[in-house]
């Protein structure tokens, strides 16, 4: 095939232009090129997405498949422009940030509940907290589907992506933390819900997405497990046995300012429940049953910590630093024993 992965600099497109160059396909990654480099083997093209005719040097190449996973709004509109007419198969990637109801478990692509699309005066994400960007991603989905029509169109609804070369704190804090061993705080109860996808499981998706010509709209995230599982497995995939886990519950972790999800002094990949109990508890049969294959969690484990040890200074510090852990957990200890 030939494909254009627009991005394919860093992470996902990173990932999957590497896939694709490894399984033979002819591919070119257009980018600005400031947030990292595509592999060697394929072809980069330097392109300014802000600018409507950015992408014109391409238009008139032809393109079995395109991939993008932009979160601006005019960049997704000005690249449809340009090429829809010269591909045969578009994948966009959004997001279960989509989904107006986080709270119910168990919802799935086919009739869950999305957001209002992003006001026309708002083109992308806003300040830290990335507001209106679940938003902006209902309003691409919705462009793809009006320029490329269903039967053209593939729309992937990410779940958090975690794995080599993720630029996040979330999943490698774990990867971190598990590692030496020692007591470490588990927030909430064994039983809470966690689910994600490995990027290079996400990236071959896509690509058998585009070589089948898949259509419609899904969820692509690995099942659900639980945060024991979670963490026991990434103590396995570590080689650590028997980690020494102390749940901590979710009220007494709030009430001391520990944040949920990820960033500083946070613990990432823990939401508060019942309000989030349905972001990472989603039904993705219909993803598996077409074609989403998913790797066992010790790879992504080992993955994920080989890289972090050849990239160090690639690798987000947040989550509770050691200091901040031992004194929630002795306080906790004493909340107990008291």
């Amino acid at each position: 095939m030939r494909i254009l992965i627009l991005g394919g600099t860093r992470f996902l497109g990173r990932a999957l232009a590497q896939l694709a160059v490894a399984q033979g396909h002819d591919v070119t990654c257009a980018a600005r090129g400031v947030s990292g480099t595509a592999p060697a083997e394929a072809r980069f093209v330097p392109v300014d997405r802000d600018d409507p005719d950015g992408l014109a040097p391409l238009a008139r190449e032809g393109f079995d498949a395109v991939v993008d996973v932009t979160r601006q709004v005019s960049h997704a509109r000005h690249a449809l422009a340009a090429l829809a007419n010269q591909v045969g198969h578009w994948s966009f990637v959004s997001t279960v940030s989509v989904y107006a109801d986080n709270t119910t478990p168990g919802q799935n692509a086919a009739d869950a509940p999305v957001l209002a699309p992003a006001p026309p005066d708002v083109d992308g994400p806003v300040g830290a907290d990335n507001r209106w960007y679940g938003e902006c991603k209902v309003s691409i989905e919705r462009l793809v589907r009006e320029r490329m029509g269903e039967d053209r169109s593939f729309i992937c609804r990410a779940g958090l992506i975690v794995g080599a070369e993720d630029p996040s704190d979330r999943f490698p804090y774990w990867v971190r933390r598990l590692s030496p061993g020692g007591e470490v705080l588990a927030p909430g109860r064994p039983t809470d819900r966690v689910q994600f996808v490995d990027v290079a499981d996400l990236a071959g998706w896509l690509l058998h997405a585009a070589g089948t010509r898949l259509t419609g709209t899904y969820d692509g995230s690995g099942p659900a497990l639980s945060r024991a599982e979670l963490l026991a497995g990434v103590a396995a995939g570590l080689g650590v046995a028997d980690p020494l886990l102390t749940w901590v519950d979710q009220d007494f972790l709030l009430a001391r300012d520990v944040r949920e999800w990820s960033g500083e002094r946070a613990l990432p990949l823990w939401v508060r429940l019942p309000e989030w109990g349905g972001l990472m508890d989603r039904d993705v049969r219909p993803a598996l049953d077409a074609g989403l294959a998913v790797r066992p969690l010790s790879d992504t484990v080992r993955a994920t910590a080989t890289w972090m040890a050849a990239q160090p200074a690639a690798v987000r510090q947040g989550g509770l630093d050691p200091a901040d852990e031992a004194a929630l957990l002795g306080e906790w200890h004493a909340v107990q024993d008291g």
